[in-house]
């Protein structure tokens, strides 16, 4: 008997998410460069420390219109509810392989709709402050102190941009099956009724 599949994402979907990988791999490599000296040598990926400096916030542009689309198709999925406290009240007993107390989630569940959230947050800090000290086109016109303010929120959102990227990725890798969501748009059906109860309810209609 063939597996059923489910789709999960459209193809301009995932075409979206991976442009957005791909620029956030170049925006995020750049933006290494200029963070720290023992770094500078990724500079040479973009023809040298100009060319770097001068594309890192096109492709910062590139990332964040990307996630805006995938924002506003997406948001009203992420919204937590109480079926979502619930899940991170157990989530400690899932994390040690107990997964007899977790309660069925919809599309998302709790922990990927905080990796969501966090994301939206920090590329918005990222963009806001980006723009303050963009040379030669912006930084003039915000005082020297607001500026050097901005960098170090900029390097702080980054960080924290690149650890919940680091964890988002790991999460995928681990709940095995999760990656076609993204290569494919489709998951098994045996996936979506163990992962994602509601949302199996709801494409299937099964009760």
């Amino acid at each position: 008997m063939a597996t059923r599949l489910l789709q999960r994402y459209s193809a301009g979907d995932r075409t979206n998410h991976w442009l957005i990988v791909l620029f956030f791999l170049g925006a995020g490599l750049s933006g290494l460069a200029f963070f720290h000296p023992a770094f500078y040598f990724l500079s040479g990926l973009f023809g040298g420390g100009t060319w770097a400096r001068i594309l890192h916030p096109f492709m910062g542009l590139v990332v964040a219109a990307g996630f805006l689309v995938m924002f506003l198709k997406l948001r009203r999925f992420n919204v937590m509810d109480e079926g979502d406290r619930e899940w991170l009240r157990h989530s400690g007993e899932m994390l040690r392989g107990d997964e007899s107390h977790m309660p069925p989630v919809g599309r998302y569940n709790a922990a990927q709709k905080g990796v969501f959230w966090v994301m939206a947050i920090s590329l918005l800090v990222l963009v806001l402050t980006g723009f303050m000290f963009w040379q030669p086109w912006f930084a003039n016109a915000f005082p020297i102190l607001l500026r050097r303010i901005a960098v170090v929120l900029h390097a702080l959102s980054a960080t924290v941009l690149i650890l919940t990227v680091i964890v988002h990725v790991y999460a995928a890798i681990w709940v095995k099956g999760t990656l076609r969501a993204m290569t494919r748009g489709s998951v098994t059906e045996g996936w979506a009724r163990q992962n994602h109860a509601l949302w199996h309810r709801e494409m299937t209609g099964e009760k």
